[in-house]
């Protein structure tokens, strides 16, 4: 879809990807737990899918915020991870993934929330501009207002060195 001055925009749940994973031995860490850092692999995956669909063009991670494990992830339990983009600016999207444990009974136990900041790039690696974000349920409006402070945030803490 294009807007008034033909700029193609998106709405959020055409940004939806949804991903299931299996934790195999491979997976777990020296307490038989999910690692961390691979559970921050699938994150990144995710993240990087929605955004290349979003942007339909390549996208890079810049930055990761909020990485909070709720609860273990335990061999055999099925993990979904869920990405969607709720704020965008220029030339970059944030993207939210929020992850679960689906049990058998196809229940969803939060493990964890994450927001990732993504950049889309030429094949040069210049900044290209993205898609407008339609957001239309108060849920959307509040992800985006919060999207923005985050945003902000992510910029003082660029100037400050962080």
């Amino acid at each position: 879809m294009k807007d008034v001055y033909g700029m193609k925009e998106k709405r959020v749940e055409e940004t939806i990807v949804e991903q299931m994973r299996e934790v195999r031995p491979e997976d777990l860490n020296g307490a038989d737990r999910l690692f961390g850092g691979r559970l921050m692999q699938w994150i990144d995956e995710v993240a990087g899918i929605t955004g290349l669909r979003y942007a339909e063009n390549t996208v890079v991670t810049a930055s990761v915020d909020n990485l909070r494990f709720i609860r273990g992830v335990y061999q055999h339990e099925i993990v979904a991870l869920i990405g969607r983009v709720t704020y965008v600016g220029r030339t970059s999207m944030e993207v939210r993934v929020d992850t679960y444990v689906e049990s058998l009974d196809g229940m969803r136990h939060p493990v964890n929330r994450a927001y990732l900041t993504l950049v889309s790039v030429d094949k040069n690696g210049k900044s290209k501009e993205v898609p407008r974000l339609i957001v239309e349920s108060v849920g959307e409006q509040a992800e985006w207002e919060a999207g923005k402070k985050r945003s902000e945030l992510r910029k003082t803490r660029m100037k400050e060195g962080f």
